[in-house]
């Protein structure tokens, strides 16, 4: 058995995957974001560990009431948000509240580094955004000068658990890639880069491939959890964990996450780029493997947020209202840029907008023109992709809005693809890490453990839903365009 564990932004959660592949228990605990000022994202590693441990706990408790122990458990695999910077002295503190990857603050000095190293989309292959790592060191070294004086050591967000777990510093290529500090091509740190932001290798955790052990569990926390000290693997971010628990694993394979961010994730068997429309390019968590993805900073969070607005609860209710309304023509459009956005504006001024709203709207209009809003967002993404990779045809679909067919039914209309769903699809990232753990224990079973799940459901493009959606994509655009010099104001 595998313990995969997810740091994500609104929650831990973690599962135990048997040989089988079957999972056995999972547990969850919440986490909070702190917005201390606009455009800021902060949270408190702290936090992390405590619900880290409720999650682990709360997964292996379920596992013993099914007669299982955990002493079986072989190895623990870790992902979590992308980009997050977690600063600690030179006695292992945490020197301040973590940075977030939907933190907007650093945009001055994403100008800045790219000015410093002109090199940096060729080393990098993408465009230097104030989400990413690197910016927000320099922010720190140039607003709080003393603090940044005493950094000793920089790690991602499930790299600090890492630490927690196994005292090694340590971390994987696919989150590596998103700090701008990496050379992707090359798979190794860049001096030049991290010179830029007054740092060096010594600042770094050591770079592993996903499946590499990279430590052994603590003896004081293995007596906690009731496991043996066993290896704790790289792993990966996220985004390419959640691949990896669909299966993305050959060129061409895709994934689309609907969570706080959307994401479209395409494995590539070279390195390529687009960065001039904000097209990301890191490497995956395999060896000798890289992939391109679209991002959104708010997705599933956007239908949040407009619930919260509504006063409504109970979103599933909304939902099933919404479907029974309906799409229509005088839907209002909507913006779905909570906190900016990445592909293909790279804006991170960028905000939400509800517009085309009459006397006789509905609050159930709302929230199909929210769900509509998320889906042409995602498009845009996905053109830009085909741009370096064409050819995309099917996408899976994971994540919380995963649950939805309605949602599902909308997002091929919108995108133009065959959108699957699959069985386990909301425990997609936390699944591909228990994979990697896998994989460190049976190196040459990779095509049997990273089989594809379980096809639920799929969902074509209607040929009249089409041709709408594409008449709504430039409405959607040209509204973006109309707006987009009013957004700093």
């Amino acid at each position: 058995m595998f313990l995969g564990i997810d740091l994500g932004t609104s929650s831990v959660k973690a599962v135990v995957l048997d040989r089988s592949h079957r999972l056995l228990a999972s547990g969850s605990a919440p986490l909070a974001v702190d917005a201390p000022q606009p455009l800021w994202r902060e949270q408190n590693p702290a936090e992390w560990w405590r619900a880290c441990d409720a999650a682990v706990g709360a997964a292996l408790e379920e596992l013993r009431r099914g007669g299982v122990t955990a002493g079986q458990i072989e190895a623990i695999g870790l992902t979590g948000q992308m980009h997050g910077a977690t600063l600690l002295d030179e006695f292992d503190e945490v020197l301040r509240p973590a940075i977030l990857w939907n933190d907007g603050r650093a945009a001055a000095e994403c100008t800045a580094l790219e000015q410093a190293v002109p090199r940096s989309r060729e080393i990098t292959g993408n465009l230097m955004m104030p989400g990413f790592t690197a910016p927000k060191l320099l922010w720190v070294a140039k607003h709080e000068p003393r603090l940044f004086d005493r950094v000793r050591r920089v790690l991602l967000p499930k790299d600090w658990l890492r630490w927690r777990m196994t005292g090694d510093y340590a971390t994987d290529l696919s989150d590596a890639a998103g700090t701008m500090w990496l050379d992707v091509g090359k798979r190794e740190w860049s001096d030049e880069l991290l010179s830029a932001c007054g740092l060096s290798t010594g600042h770094m955790p050591r770079l592993h491939e996903g499946p590499e052990v990279t430590g052994t569990l603590l003896p004081e926390l293995a007596q906690r959890w009731g496991l043996r000290e066993i290896p704790v693997v790289a792993g990966a971010s996220d985004n390419a964990a959640g691949a990896l628990g669909a299966g993305v694993v050959n060129s061409g394979d895709a994934m689309m996450s609907l969570g706080t961010s959307g994401v479209v994730f395409v494995a590539t068997g070279a390195f390529v780029a687009n960065p001039q429309q904000a097209v990301h390019s890191f490497c995956h968590a395999l060896p000798r493997s890289w992939h391109l993805m679209s991002v959104m900073l708010s997705a599933a969070s956007c239908l949040e947020f407009t619930a919260g607005l509504l006063g409504e609860r109970d979103v599933g209710a909304l939902l099933a209202q919404a479907e029974q309304r309906g799409l229509r023509d005088d839907t209002p459009l909507f913006l779905p840029y909570l906190s900016g956005e990445r592909t293909p504006h790279n804006n991170p001024h960028a905000k939400a907008v509800f517009f085309g709203m009459h006397a006789g709207t509905q609050r159930e209009d709302m929230v199909n023109a929210t769900l509509e809003g998320v889906c042409l967002g995602m498009a845009q993404g996905i053109a830009a992709l085909q741009a370096v990779q064409p050819g995309l045809e099917r996408v899976s679909l994971i994540g919380g809005g995963s649950r939805n067919a309605y949602w599902a039914q909308m997002m091929a209309d919108a995108t133009g693809l065959n959108v699957v769903r699959h069985a386990d699809a909301e425990v997609g990232p936390s699944l591909g890490a228990a994979r990697l753990a896998w994989l460190a224990c049976e190196p040459d079973g990779a095509a049997h453990i990273f089989r594809p799940l379980e096809v639920v459901d799929e969902f074509e493009p209607r040929s009249a839903e089409r041709a709408r959606m594409l008449e709504r994509t430039e409405r959607f655009e040209g509204l973006y365009r109309s707006l987009e010099s009013h957004f700093k104001v």
